[in-house]
C-alpha cells in the first residue's frame, strides 16, 4: 500500500485518477476535433491535450508522494488543486457540450467520489 505523507492513497484511487485524467484529455481532444476544419482541426484535437498534460506535468508540489515527488515549475498546494479542478471541469464540460450528457454525469460523479475519497490528499495539498 502506498502512502501520502502519512496518509493512504491506494492504488485502486491512484488507478481511478489516472483514468480520469486519460478520459479528460480524450474528451478535450475530441472538443478540439470539432471546433474547426481543415488544419484547424487537427491543431485543436492535438493541441488542447497536449497543452494540458503539459501544465498537468510541469505545476506540481513539491514532494507531492502522489506525483512522484519532482515538481519541474513548484506551485502551492492550493495552485495545483485549482488547476486539478479546472481541468476535470473543463473536460466535464467538453462533455457537456458535445451533447454527451450521460458520460457527463457519469465523468463527473466519478470525479467528485474520487476527490471525496482523497480527501487526506486534498487536505494534504491545502497545507503545503
Amino acid at each position: 500500500m502506498l502512502y501520502f505523507g502519512g496518509m493512504n492513497a491506494h492504488p485502486i484511487n491512484l488507478a481511478v485518477r489516472f483514468l480520469l485524467e486519460l478520459v479528460g484529455m480524450i474528451s478535450m481532444g475530441m472538443w478540439g476535433w470539432r471546433q474547426g476544419d481543415g488544419l484547424l482541426r487537427f491543431l485543436l484535437a492535438f493541441g488542447i491535450p497536449v497543452i494540458v498534460a503539459a501544465m498537468w506535468a510541469i505545476f506540481n508540489v513539491a514532494d507531492d508522494p502522489g506525483r512522484s515527488g519532482s515538481a519541474p515549475v513548484p506551485v502551492p498546494g492550493t495552485i495545483r488543486l485549482l488547476l486539478e479542478l479546472l481541468f476535470f471541469s473543463f473536460a466535464i464540460w467538453t462533455w457537456y457540450d458535445m451533447d454527451y450528457g450521460r458520460i457527463c454525469l457519469v465523468v463527473a460523479v466519478i470525479v467528485i467520489l474520487h476527490y471525496i475519497v482523497s480527501y487526506d490528499r486534498i487536505w494534504w495539498l491545502i497545507k503545503h
